[in-house]
């Protein structure tokens, strides 16, 4: 659905918004100007942003930016969630000041409002983020990035056309020793890398299915299914189990996935490459709603430099080793990858709003003349948001990279799903060779909730 015919659906399906359209607050610099490398807003402009999704990591990002609005920084002007539940607590903790909607493409109308973080379930990820850099938004879009590859490619098309600044929340790659592994392998502390092994405990199953039901008087059921097949409620879809469906999450590949193969992405310097064979093994539920593969293992091969990925759900767990850490500051063992060089190996713990590595990359002092790797600043990853919606460099986790990543996570499960290797050209973007993985790239999405 486009810009100009997206008013005019909303008016002749009587979609209802929850609350006025706008609040009143000054107008800021605007967002195309703020993406296009002119010179950054002066201290006292603010960025307007708005909240779609609010529950879960949407509650978390709504946390930050109103500690960030206590000093000025920017202005949260609108929350948006389909739950009225969730809906009315974010409007609480604003005191009020931010417009409620039910339905984000009120909030895609507003002049005002220039930015959007989107923290809805995955199969909205894709949509939103297209639909709001078509309305000139930056956006901040929670991981993974896309459920498809055709979603994939449109988000980028969509981030180019309208000059947007988007982040993919892989925020591991902010993290301090994310930046410290990554300077360690970049520096050929470890030799060439040649494989690199994610570990991952497996994906739950629904072992005590329940029966469909009248969805609860305060969720829009239609808008949460949004662009997925419409289907009876029921209480396995939803909030936060949706992740172990194929049509709304992928399962851990495509959870977990999205931050430990993003910062082996990262580090090997393999955002605009990507594998060029594809080959899964796993064992599938029998029972209940989910669909995600329980366990899987996934091997990725790069060439160019040649490199072997793999995903090990469950895989061989490295324990930390400081004890007293783990302890202290509660660091979770159960996920993280093993980077195999020639000389040595480094071992990189969790991977998203955590990580840790080994003793040896911390200590690593950084030689005159050694190689640099990027950094956000202050370890921040809504941070390295803003100086790329100011200064219109790309951002570290970037629409390119975030969608190299979910790709990654989207052929991993379609390998198990057609139970055979694939075939990946990493320029085109396409299966070759196989012509019913092919027709998975894609698939077809519920009007109006369209690309």
């Amino acid at each position: 659905m486009d810009r100009i015919a997206r008013r005019s659906f909303l008016q002749r399906t009587g979609v209802a918004a929850v609350g006025a359209a706008a609040l009143g607050v000054p107008q800021v610099v605007s967002a195309r100007v703020l993406g296009s490398g002119e010179a950054a807003p002066s201290a006292k402009e603010r960025l307007n942003i708005a909240h779609i999704g609010v529950g879960g990591m949407g509650g978390g990002h709504l946390g930050y930016m109103l500690a960030r609005q206590s000093r000025g920084d920017v202005n949260v002007v609108a929350v948006c969630d389909v739950d009225e539940g969730r809906l009315a607590a974010a409007v609480k903790s604003t005191g009020g000041k931010a417009t409620p909607y039910r339905d984000y493409r009120y909030i895609l109308e507003r002049k005002d409002v220039d930015a959007v973080v989107i923290a809805t379930p995955d199969h909205w990820h894709a949509c939103q983020t297209v639909h709001a850099c078509e309305s000139g938004k930056h956006v901040y879009v929670e991981k993974p990035a896309c459920g498809t590859i055709e979603e994939g490619k449109a988000m980028v098309r969509a981030a180019k056309a309208n000059r947007c600044c988007v982040q993919v929340g892989s925020q591991g790659r902010s993290q301090r020793e994310a930046f410290l592994a990554h300077q360690y392998i970049a520096n050929g502390m470890i030799g060439r890398v040649h494989t690199v092994t994610c570990w991952h405990y497996a994906t739950p199953s629904d072992d005590n299915p329940v029966a469909d039901s009248e969805p609860p008087a305060e969720l829009d059921w239609d808008l949460w299914l949004g662009p997925l097949p419409w289907r009876p409620f029921n209480r396995r879809y939803l909030h936060g189990v949706f992740r172990w469906l194929l049509e709304s999450g992928g399962g851990q590949i495509r959870d977990r996935g999205a931050h430990v193969m993003s910062n082996a992405l990262h580090f090997m310097n393999a955002d605009h490459t990507g594998p060029v064979s594809i080959e899964t093994r796993g064992r599938v539920p029998t029972r209940g709603l989910w669909d995600s593969a329980i366990e899987m293992e996934v091997t990725y091969q790069f060439k160019n430099p040649d490199w072997t990925l793999i995903w090990a759900q469950p895989g061989k767990m490295v324990p930390y080793f400081d004890r007293d850490r783990v302890k202290r500051e509660g660091i979770r063992e159960s996920y993280g990858a093993v980077y195999q060089g020639e000389k040595d190996q480094l071992v990189v713990w969790v991977g998203d709003g955590q990580v840790y590595t080994e003793k040896k990359a911390v200590d690593y002092q950084l030689p005159a003349g050694g190689v640099e790797v990027p950094k956000s600043p202050r370890f921040d990853h809504h941070e390295d948001w803003f100086e790329g919606i100011k200064t219109g460099r790309k951002t570290i986790m970037n629409v390119e990279a975030g969608v190299a990543t979910a790709f990654l996570c989207v052929l991993g499960n379609l390998s198990l799903i057609v139970g055979r290797k694939l075939a990946w050209d990493p320029v085109k973007q396409e299966i070759v060779g196989d012509e019913a993985a092919r027709r998975l790239m894609s698939r077809p999405q519920r009007y109006p909730y369209v690309l």
